[in-house]
């Protein structure tokens, strides 16, 4: 075989490739369709003021960035409010409308495999302007419309986002209530929805009344499937989410990793309060999730409810280090204790999974946790860090260093624009799993000394 090395014929990958970025589209045979597989997508958000737009918008940016699909969400009336400064009233919107094609084309400049462009987007002309934008860059476009008659729901998404805009900072809730009415009906003027007929060739979603009813029409690839399969769980039923690890296990007081042991007494404690708790938040039609490892099945026995079983829900899997303290791992695997301290998130275990492996596990936990309404997931620790950076929008770099305390509740509530996070630590003592993140990187040694600082305390009160 030949030792001389061909030269690249095409572009090396560094970490988004943007196709044909800076050349003549009309060179391409005369096509207007990205002829790439991976090509960039622009996402744009259609519809009238109060549908449900930016909870759309920062929701599935928060999903693609999660399942590791870079993903930027530009808000045009945060950028508005850049420029202006100062919200008067509604003619504001009504000057805006005439600058907002302009504005368009100056936020869209950041390089991301995924762009969410969330604005009313309300006139054929407007979305022409992104489309042609979008040929020149060569991106693939995709329209998500929301339609929403429902007064009912207008009004509570009126009251429960809008009030705490910016826009309406200190004023009064009736006075703000119409200015925002007023706002409305200023769009509702010049809007034009996606014609189904003539605008076939369009690759979209209608999303109608926040999900009684969807259209799809001409998805181009995968990207855009998953994205419309996202759409189509979610929902916004008022709901709570409920995530606890086990009981503390026999190997947790051992300090070993991994493994299917049973509960300690202190755990089988926390398992019987852990009910009591449940009971006393009055939950109605609960259902109670575990993965198959005995621990978290013992857990939710003592809560008295039908529960599933998840093997997705499985702790992830050690490898070879399954049953071993850190100090044994430090000592007899020193490269990849020092591997993984380099980058948890992506290391993975020899013949096991990385905290990546487990974040693709999850994907359908993840969808049906979006379909439905109170649940109790009792899981594990590196399982309960992948779910909570979900519903935290947490990078990646942070999501294996989230604390997830043994014997202590999260209760996340879904809110307009994020969630909010109760903790409840049911008073039973256990030992502590947390590891932080190392300060500095560790070369590769066998001196365990270097190692045992970046772990619990409890750990070294049993080597």
């Amino acid at each position: 075989m030949s030792t001389v090395q061909e030269n690249l014929t095409q572009t090396p990958l560094l970490k988004i490739w943007v196709p044909w970025m800076g050349c003549n589209v009309n060179r391409r045979r005369g096509s207007s369709v990205p002829q790439f597989c991976n090509s960039p997508t622009l996402i744009v958000m259609v519809g009238l003021p109060a549908r449900g737009k930016t909870y759309i918008s920062k929701k599935l940016t928060r999903y693609l960035n999660w399942i590791g699909v870079p993903t930027k969400m530009f808000n045009v009336g945060q950028y508005r409010r850049e420029a202006v400064k100062i919200y008067k009233n509604f003619e504001c919107s009504r000057k805006s409308l005439k600058g907002e094609s302009h504005l368009t084309l100056d936020v869209l400049t950041s390089v991301f495999l995924i762009q969410v462009f969330d604005a009313t987007n309300t006139t054929k002309e407007r979305r022409a302007v992104i489309i042609s934008f979008a040929k020149e860059k060569g991106y693939k476009v995709f329209f998500i419309e929301s339609i929403c008659d429902n007064p009912e729901i207008i009004a509570e998404n009126i009251k429960q986002v809008k009030f705490g805009s910016p826009d309406y900072v200190d004023r009064d809730i009736d006075e703000a209530m119409e200015d925002f009415i007023q706002r409305i009906e200023c769009y509702r003027a010049n809007y034009i929805p996606i014609d189904d007929e003539k605008d076939r060739k369009l690759s979209y979603i209608k999303i109608f009344d926040v999900g009684s009813t969807y259209l799809v029409n001409r998805v181009q690839d995968h990207i855009q499937s998953r994205i419309v399969y996202y759409l189509m769980n979610i929902h916004v039923t008022p709901r709570s989410i409920y995530l606890s690890r086990h009981g503390e296990s026999e190997l947790n007081l051992l300090g070993r990793i991994g493994g299917d042991s049973g509960l300690s007494p202190r755990g089988l404690k926390y398992a019987n309060a852990l009910a009591a708790f449940i009971r006393s938040q009055k939950i109605t039609d609960l259902k109670v999730w575990t993965s198959h490892m005995k621990r978290t099945i013992q857990t939710a026995e003592a809560v008295g409810v039908q529960y599933e079983q998840w093997k997705a829900l499985n702790e992830i899997d050690a490898g070879v280090c399954e049953e071993l303290t850190y100090e044994e791992i430090q000592e007899n695997f020193p490269e990849e204790f020092a591997l993984r301290d380099q980058d948890k998130y992506r290391y993975r275990y020899p013949k096991g999974e990385s905290y990546e492996d487990l974040v693709h596990r999850l994907e359908p936990v993840i969808m049906e946790l979006e379909r439905q309404e109170n649940v109790l997931v009792v899981c594990h620790q590196a399982v309960m860090r992948c779910l909570l950076a979900y519903f935290l929008d947490k990078p990646a770099d942070e999501l294996p260093y989230l604390r997830c305390p043994l014997h202590t509740v999260l209760k996340l509530t879904p809110i307009a624009y994020g969630c909010k996070v109760e903790s409840f630590f049911l008073n039973i003592e256990a030992v502590n799993t947390h590891r932080e993140r190392p300060v500095v990187s560790f070369h590769i040694c066998h001196n365990r000394h270097l190692a045992l600082p970046t772990i619990s305390l409890w750990y070294i009160n049993y080597v």
